[in-house]
């Protein structure tokens, strides 16, 4: 009963503001055709809005779970026409807060005590209220200021009921609608999903929130406020205060004199930090949960709250995203395809030289552009859209990361209209690559790893007798195969032996090496003695 309520509801928002008229005829399912155009509900008025307009109203009027898909399908670009997507991006996450008194049963019943015994004060009028939680000011006992953020009650049930709703929607659109496939309306509601529901836990952005601000220890380009975590549960968190300028908050900040061109380097300077050296990036970063500190206005830093959205990459996405970025910096579109291909993000059965092509047509009209003027995120898009048609599948990590690197730049160009992103990045890049994968850093790693390899240490004795003794399988009866069979035995033999004595030297001198001081300590010696180990066992 209760979805047939909110479907009817969805059905006269869709009316009023008639969003069949969004669709192209030649996309619009027939039934829906006939409906809206052989009974009289073809006579309700259009709005004298944009198509954009009406879809990001309607979108408002069916609440915060609503809401916040539009946000989410704001970053779609690549799925929505841009007059859409521009509008979708307004969508504001404010929403009429709910009443203090149950934010404060909330608080007590998660908390285990009245908040006058946990809070020295408590701000009953909330700060800010979203559309999954709400934040009130407070001080602790301690004297420490403090906000409490709290989740909306019974917003779990809203969104399983819209998500439910959501989903047989997108069903029916990609079912249904001619261009239903392309768009993937059910991937998208399945990454809102897990969104969304990441979002109610709020022990779990408490700990992203830890770990970003152990990323930025001391740091002079970001700083991110501490959790109390005596205070914090899956529905309630508190966490230190900060007083900063919004950075939206041009005005504010041209007044105390900031140094707006290194602000807006330091944001891009920060996105590419967190991606790179970290694998750990905030993945919200829109203009309300980011600030800037009142303090040393000509060496700004940011401060950023909202962690609830947190991306990362493989090491090996990472490593050819690096190098297709710089690729495509030098415009090199061979080695672009090439990538795509060896990384597995396009089939192996792809032909570089078409998917050269294609990139090639993409590129090089955009490139035609003085830099400064060129967008790096829009460019990405179209990347990835020109690798769509090569049956790229985006995955979310991605698309999480292209839509905060708009977020970045959309950003750092409203601080510096002049902001040379690609300047500021391949830099960044080359030293990224260069450090990663130099001399010293692989036996770094390879010192990381070598209590591991002592813990498997015991074990390779019997894995090389098993691999030794193992027969050669082989088509052929048992008389013709004997001597094929003791030949190969002794060629794998011979081959692995080679192999596993220089691995086995090879081992000990890298770990040598790889310490810190270059001498003969404990630790270099038990390395050593390692190598020295596996080449007797190989040897005899």
């Amino acid at each position: 009963m209760i979805r047939l309520r909110r479907l009817l509801t969805i059905t006269r928002v869709a009316l009023r503001y008639r969003l069949d008229k969004l669709l192209p005829e030649d996309m619009m399912p027939w039934g829906l055709w006939l409906l809206m155009n052989l009974t009289p509900l073809r006579l309700w008025p259009e709005p004298k809005m944009s198509r954009g307009e009406r879809l990001r109203r309607s979108l408002e009027d069916l609440g915060p779970v609503f809401i916040k898909f539009g946000q989410l399908l704001s970053t779609r670009r690549d799925l929505l026409f841009p007059d859409i997507a521009d509008e979708l991006a307004l969508l504001q996450d404010r929403v009429p807060p709910f009443s203090s008194a149950l934010a404060k049963a909330t608080i007590e019943a998660s908390l285990g005590a009245p908040v006058e015994e946990v809070f020295a004060s408590f701000d009953t009028e909330p700060m800010a209220s979203a559309s999954i939680a709400q934040v009130h000011a407070a001080t602790l006992k301690g004297g420490e200021d403090v906000v409490v953020k709290v989740v909306r009650p019974g917003i779990e049930r809203i969104i399983a009921s819209d998500m439910k709703l959501l989903y047989t929607l997108a069903g029916i659109a990609q079912r249904f609608l001619r261009d239903g496939k392309r768009m993937r309306p059910v991937e998208v509601v399945e990454d809102y999903e897990h969104t969304i529901f990441d979002e109610l836990d709020l022990q779990r952005e408490a700990a992203n929130t830890s770990q970003l601000r152990r990323n930025f220890d001391n740091s002079h380009l970001l700083y991110i406020p501490q959790v109390y975590w005596d205070y914090t549960r899956h529905n309630v968190m508190v966490m230190e205060r900060i007083y900063a300028i919004p950075v939206t908050d041009v005005k504010q900040l041209t007044a105390q004199g900031t140094n707006m061109k290194l602000l807006a380097e330091r944001g891009v300077e920060i996105f590419f930090t967190q991606l790179f050296r970290d694998n750990f990036f905030h993945a919200d970063m829109h203009p309300g949960n980011i600030f800037v500190s009142r303090e040393h206005p000509e060496d700004p830093q940011y401060m950023g709250i909202d962690c609830a959205i947190i991306g990362s990459l493989t090491d090996f996405d990472r490593y050819y995203l690096a190098r297709n970025l710089l690729a495509i910096f030098n415009r090199d579109y061979r080695l672009v395809a090439d990538l795509h291909i060896e990384c597995g993000w396009v089939p192996s059965y792809t032909k570089a030289h078409e998917f050269e092509a294609a990139i090639r047509s993409v590129c090089e009209p955009i490139f035609q552009k003085p830099l400064g003027e060129i967008s790096f995120g829009h460019l990405l898009i179209y990347l990835f859209n020109t690798a769509r048609r090569f049956e790229m599948e985006v995955q979310p990590s991605l698309v999480l990361l292209q839509k905060t690197l708009l977020n970045i730049e959309g950003l750092g160009r409203e601080l510096y209209p002049e902001l040379d992103l690609w300047t500021t990045a391949k830099p960044f890049l080359e030293d990224w690559i260069k450090q990663r994968y130099s001399p010293k850093s692989v036996l770094k790693e390879m010192q990381k790893r070598a209590p591991g390899w002592l813990e498997q240490l015991p074990k390779v004795p019997d894995q090389l007798l098993n691999a030794l003794t193992q027969p050669p399988f082989t088509g052929r009866d048992e008389s013709t195969s004997r001597l094929a069979a003791l030949e190969a035995k002794l060629a794998a033999t011979k081959r692995q032996q080679r192999g596993l004595w220089v691995l086995g030297l090879g081992l000990g001198a890298l770990l040598l090496n790889a310490s810190e001081n270059l001498s003969f300590d404990g630790q270099s010696l038990v390395y050593l003695a390692v190598g020295a180990v596996l080449a007797l066992l190989i040897r005899g």
